[in-house]
């Protein structure tokens, strides 16, 4: 039965609490974790915690992190992330960015030393509701993802996110991984028994397969977006490689193709990065959000090919998942709800979810 948002997002923060995360911090993890799970991004929400929690038990995840600034101009900043979950140390740092850019006009910042950060488009959308252009990236410790022509995973799924404000107050907001899918989807495929849809895995050998345990337990890959040379996985890779330039190279976080990639025993060291634009740089900021509105509703008044299936942008389908699930809750599958009991039993927290 799916659960009130609220309900939801209690379950979370009290799993998070149980592990001795601090008020704030589980406050920000669940925040961005729940905000996932409302606009749909099943992928990245409350499905990530039995992982954070191997993360957590094999210490690789400090639950007190506390990010700082190690370095900075008025445009620029560097964070440490103090070896804690993505989410903290990534809003921190997207919040720093949107304060320079608001006094400079343009800001960028990296982080090093962090983990998973959740849904990339979270952080471009704090960007968009401060209307401001919003990028963000990150880089991976697991790989999944073999280079174009390669048979050897030396890539993750390396997302990138883009975000611009909005005159009707739904912003442009793009969040994709460089790859077919998000490793998450074939996560969820495998936690309720599931085959995956022809395109998204190959197998050790680089044939196609529809079995979700072949890239995450048999050797096998992910496809990168364009799913196969003939048809353009070039571009995918092209954009992964960029990811990791900007998440890795440039914070100075470890390399994902670096043997202690995912090794190092104090925490993973994950890099991110945030860009925040502030369009008064180049005109009215009004001006340019009704642009933004006028350009995405061309584009949605499309004649589509299925009258059934209107024309979308970027963002469409989180709205619609937010307004059905804020009505009707948010599911959970059966297999992924068993583990989130065990989770909460084995810390002793509070449970919401039946």
């Amino acid at each position: 039965m799916p659960a009130p948002y609220e309900q939801h997002r209690a379950q979370l923060k009290a799993i998070l609490l149980a592990w001795g995360m601090p008020e704030d911090n589980a406050e920000t993890t669940a925040d961005i974790l729940s905000w996932a799970d409302l606009h749909g991004v099943d992928s990245h929400g409350i499905s990530m915690i039995p992982g954070y929690d191997r993360a957590r038990r094999s210490g690789r995840a400090n639950m007190a992190a506390r990010p700082r600034i190690v370095k900075e101009t008025p445009v620029s900043a560097l964070v440490d992330g103090d070896r804690g979950l993505g989410h903290v140390p990534a809003r921190f740092a997207m919040q720093v960015a949107i304060d320079k850019a608001k006094e400079s006009g343009i800001a960028i910042t990296a982080v090093r030393n962090s983990a998973h950060f959740g849904a990339t488009g979270y952080y471009t959308l704090m960007a968009a509701n401060a209307g401001l252009i919003g990028m963000a990236c990150t880089s991976n410790t697991v790989a999944q993802v073999a280079p174009t022509f390669g048979k050897e995973a030396k890539l993750g799924t390396d997302p990138w996110s883009f975000a611009a404000p909005a005159a009707n107050g739904e912003p442009f907001l793009l969040d994709m991984a460089t790859t077919t899918v998000a490793a998450g989807r074939i996560r969820n495929k495998a936690n309720e028994g599931l085959e995956c849809p022809p395109g998204w895995v190959l197998d050790r050998d680089g044939r196609p397969s529809t079995d979700p345990d072949e890239a995450r337990e048999k050797g096998g890959f992910l496809t990168s977006l364009g799913g196969a040379p003939e048809t353009s996985s070039y571009k995918g890779y092209g954009l992964a490689v960029m990811v990791n330039i900007l998440g890795a190279c440039l914070s100075g976080a470890t390399l994902i193709t670096d043997p202690m990639s995912g090794k190092k025993l104090q925490g993973n060291d994950i890099g991110h990065c945030f860009i925040a634009i502030d369009p008064a740089l180049f005109r009215d900021p009004d001006d340019f959000a009704a642009d933004v509105t006028r350009f995405c509703n061309d584009l949605r008044a499309t004649t589509p090919i299925d009258p059934a299936q209107p024309v979308m942008v970027a963002g469409d389908p989180q709205w619609n998942n937010a307004k059905q699930r804020l009505q009707h809750g948010i599911p959970v599958g059966p297999g992924l709800l068993n583990q989130i009991r065990q989770v909460a039993q084995a810390c002793a927290a509070p449970w919401f979810l039946d």
